[in-house]
């Protein structure tokens, strides 16, 4: 997962491939929730991993749930049933409102049913989404529930401690208009106490009622049929409890697949791909977001699907304007706003009331990053009109993503465009509510042309510290890591372990030159941060020696095994981007790269940090004896004839003798930042409560 500040996505040209979705979120929750209220154990196959669940699964363990995690990746859950094994907790729930609302209807029933005392938080903004008309269903019971900060809203007090006489015998009514997650909960809690059939009552128009769908079909699946009159009134029959079904497999998300099937729709096909195919959901899907697909057709995008699998190609282009109610996918709507940039005309979304009270105000988080990519909005309390954006009007944009995971997403998107512009998506870990691994998947379903991917290098003699500057800067951009000095030692340390010689002398055999050549070629190497293998077998360390450094300043005066290793380093350019470091980056391997730090640090001070470092390891040293050793590398880098040391001439030169490795990150950073246009200040969208 990207844990990054930021991440920079280049302009993107192709996609193609195949896509194994996460499980749905929507799904996943209920399924949890149900099980740990369920009699019997359950097994849950592909279940999300997200902080929407992982915030579900800390909460029914602290309820006194027992939950194991076999081997084969699945859960095993051992129901409470209709019990309380634990009678007080404070429960953080993040912001997540799949957990929050069904969470307090079932506490605060089973507190007044059994005794039991329980707080429910989360985050600034859980405590801004409203949850005032399920609180007002569940007093209406006699559930005694408190608010201890605004009234309507989160966090909450469920419960005394003592029990409450419940007041089941007239219909509980709760609004239907402001979320369906209302009834969702009421629905999820009421078999607990079913000793009589449970009514409940919509009040207004029920939105999002594919997700009532969902939550009906799953509690069928744990022995609970509810009646349904319309969309208006649903009935709990007595004697309803809940009951295992042993194994449960969670679908993949159909929100999460919007993005693919819009990739799918706006991209044309990479070479040799037929277009985008997404495994782990089908059309006969029982969440209601797989009719995007329908929507997505309407525009002009071809899609098939099978039982378990969608394909997706692109059709007609541009895509074809819109004007759709979209009460249906509420969630994922989001992503026509962005498919709505590459239409024929303007789009509109209707009934989307919904988007104001979820993660941010959508509507206006929406809205505002449109305008920032140049688009022409308008919107209103339930719609959002966005102008399609032609050619020579797209501006490279800092999209502000309010912690909002879909709005991350769903402009990831817009770096498909003609004018060949990026975008730089803010606070990118966002996804993790419910897509991980999103930017992993997208990156590896799209391409660009290699000019595109941006790369950063950072060159200087050895000891500057250019290695640590390069992994951290990496780790911070979310982007690939090339160690090339690395490369060097690798050779050094695989003619090491062949027996064969990297003396100066023994290198100006063409015969020996070439072997080595011939072994950089095929070098069996694969990095993973500041982590190193060699032929599978780790040797980070054996290459951070001094006899490894000086075999690698032999070897890369030798020009037969650069030219070996330079189509090894030009490989490693691959999206989103790559950090290089090394002595001659900038000036040969990569001279286009759109930023070039030339590290360095006075010979002294370089001999001292070297020091410090094999004395932390136990290596006994002198220190007149490393800058003897320096000054030497220094003067054969500099004065060799095959891609000598220098700064590029468009590098800038960072001076790191006095600075820290944080301080010496920031400033490289810093230049990153100004490459690219400034970001506006973001609308106060994330505080609205409409």
């Amino acid at each position: 997962m990207f844990k990054t500040e930021f991440l920079d996505i280049p302009a993107l040209s192709h996609a193609g491939g195949s896509i194994r979705l996460p499980g749905s979120k929507s799904i996943s929750n209920r399924v949890l929730l149900l099980a740990a209220l369920s009699e019997g154990q359950t097994q849950v196959v592909d279940l999300l991993d997200s902080e929407d669940t992982q915030v579900m699964l800390q909460a029914l363990r602290q309820l006194g749930c027992a939950i194991d995690m076999p081997t084969d990746g699945s859960l095993i859950i051992q129901g409470l049933g209709a019990q309380l094994s634990v009678r007080q907790a404070n429960l953080f729930l993040g912001n997540a409102g799949t957990a929050m609302r069904p969470l307090t209807a079932a506490l605060a029933l089973l507190s007044a049913e059994l005794g039991g005392q329980f707080t429910l938080s989360g985050v600034p903004r859980m405590h801004e989404r409203p949850i005032g008309d399920l609180v007002d269903g569940l007093l209406t019971l006699g559930c005694p529930i408190r608010y201890l900060g605004q009234t309507g809203f989160p966090p909450l007090q469920v419960g005394t401690g003592e029990p409450t006489r419940l007041q089941l015998d007239a219909p509980i009514r709760v609004r239907g208009d402001v979320s369906s997650q209302f009834l969702t909960a009421l629905l999820l809690a009421l078999p607990l106490v079913s000793r009589r059939d449970t009514v409940i009552e919509v009040v207004g128009e029920l939105i999002s009622k594919p997700y009532i769908d969902i939550t009906l079909n799953l509690l069928e699946r744990f022995g609970v049929v509810v009646k349904r009159d319309g969309w208006s009134r649903f009935t709990i029959p007595a004697g309803s409890r809940y009951r295992s079904p042993g194994r449960i497999h969670v679908e993949g998300d159909a929100s999460s697949a919007s993005y693919f099937i819009a990739l799918g729709a706006i991209a044309p096909p990479s070479p040799g791909q037929s277009g985008i195919t997404i495994e782990g959901l089908g059309l006969a899907s029982i969440q209601g977001d797989i009719r995007f697909v329908e929507a997505a057709r309407q525009m002009g995008a071809q899609i098939r699907g099978e039982d378990n699998r969608l394909h997706i190609t692109r059709g007609q282009w541009p895509l074809k304007a819109i004007d759709l109610d979209c009460n249906h996918i509420p969630d994922a709507a989001m992503t026509l706003a962005v498919m709505a940039l590459y239409a024929d005309g303007p789009c509109t979304l209707r009934n989307i009331a919904s988007w104001r009270v979820k993660e941010t105000d959508r509507i206006e988080a929406m809205a505002h990053e449109c305008r920032q990519l140049g688009a022409q909005v308008e919107s209103g309390p339930d719609w959002i009109r966005i102008h399609p954006l032609p050619m020579g009007q797209w501006r490279a944009a800092h999209i502000h993503t309010y912690d909002d995971h879909r709005v991350a997403m769903c402009f990831s998107l817009t770096a498909f465009n003609p004018d060949g512009v990026g975008v730089r998506i803010l606070d990118p870990q966002c996804v993790a509510k419910t897509f991980p691994d999103y930017f992993e998947a997208f990156f590896a379903c799209v391409s660009t042309d290699v000019a595109h991917i941006p790369v950063l290098c950072i060159d200087g003699p050895t000891a500057s510290g250019k290695g640590t500057l390069a992994s951290e800067v990496a780790q911070r951009l979310g982007y690939h890591l090339l160690d090339s000095g690395a490369l060097y030692r690798l050779v050094g340390l695989a003619a090491e372990r062949a027996g064969w010689s990297t003396e100066e002398s023994d290198l100006r055999d063409p015969a020996q030159a070439q072997r080595l050549a011939d072994m950089a070629q095929h070098l069996p190497v694969r990095f993973d941060g500041e982590r190193i293998w060699l032929d599978g077998q780790e040797v980070s360390d054996a290459l951070r020696t001094e006899n490894a450094g000086m075999a690698a300043s032999r070897v890369s005066a030798v020009p037969s095994v650069r030219q070996a290793l330079m189509r090894l380093q030009l490989d490693m350019r691959r999206l989103p981007g790559l950090v290089a470091d090394g002595r001659d980056m900038g000036t040969v391997v990569f001279p286009d790269a759109k930023l070039k730090v030339f590290l360095t640090a006075s010979a002294e001070q370089r001999a001292q940090r070297r020091l410090k470092q094999l004395i932390s390891k136990g290596i006994s040293a002198n220190i007149d004896d490393l800058l003897a050793d320096l000054r030497a590398r220094d003067a054969r880098d500099t004065q060799r004839s095959a891609a000598p040391l220098k700064a590029a001439e468009d590098a800038l030169t960072l001076d790191n003798s006095n600075l820290n490795i944080e301080a010496s990150v920031n400033r490289v950073l810093d230049w990153w930042r100004r490459s690219a246009l400034a970001p506006k200040a973001p609308p106060n969208a994330s505080r609205s409560q409409v």
